[in-house]
């Protein structure tokens, strides 16, 4: 939820507040050798109306290898994912005009490899998904707030195989 914070000025700035308790930066890990030049990182499209997270959860990724995109609502976020196809798709499970499931099928069908997890802390999710799974959708439910580790430990366990790779330089 948006604050309004009256600053020394005659200007007032916005800030965003959540109610998830927040993680030093230094509890952030450092990015990882597969950061270096000419290596191919996994694509991660994170998604969350709320920007601080998005970002965040972005920033966390890019520290542990992963090249992070963001978008702020489904729409933008079916835009940017044609444009460039992700590996993986991190979604809030709720969204503006448009749910994180059905944003995840909506991903899913133009690119059928792409991973999904869906962060909620909501309880309600679990039904969504389970209508998703009858369906055929395989998508994976993360609760929040989540640790830096635990997500990267997560989507390193999602991606499996799709690990950074060195390019051969062609």
């Amino acid at each position: 939820m948006p604050e309004t914070v009256a600053g020394a000025g005659a200007q007032s700035v916005e800030r965003h507040s959540t109610k998830f308790p927040t993680v030093p930066i230094a509890e952030v890990p450092l990015p990882t050798e597969s950061a270096e030049a000419g290596v191919l990182r996994p694509i991660v499209l994170v998604v969350d109306d709320e920007p601080i997270i998005a970002d965040t959860l972005a920033e966390i990724l890019a520290r542990g290898g992963y090249a992070a995109m963001t978008a702020y609502d489904g729409e933008t976020a079916l835009e940017t994912a044609a444009l460039v196809p992700p590996d993986l798709l991190i979604s809030n499970d709720l969204l503006p005009r448009m749910s994180g499931v059905d944003l995840a099928i909506a991903v899913k069908t133009e690119s059928p490899d792409c991973k999904i997890i869906l962060l909620s802390g909501q309880l309600s999710t679990a039904d969504l998904l389970t209508a998703a799974k009858s369906d055929g959708h395989h998508i994976s439910l993360l609760s929040k707030p989540i640790h830096p580790a635990d997500l990267l430990s997560k989507v390193t366990e999602t991606l499996g195989s799709a690990k950074p790779v060195i390019g051969d330089g062609s």
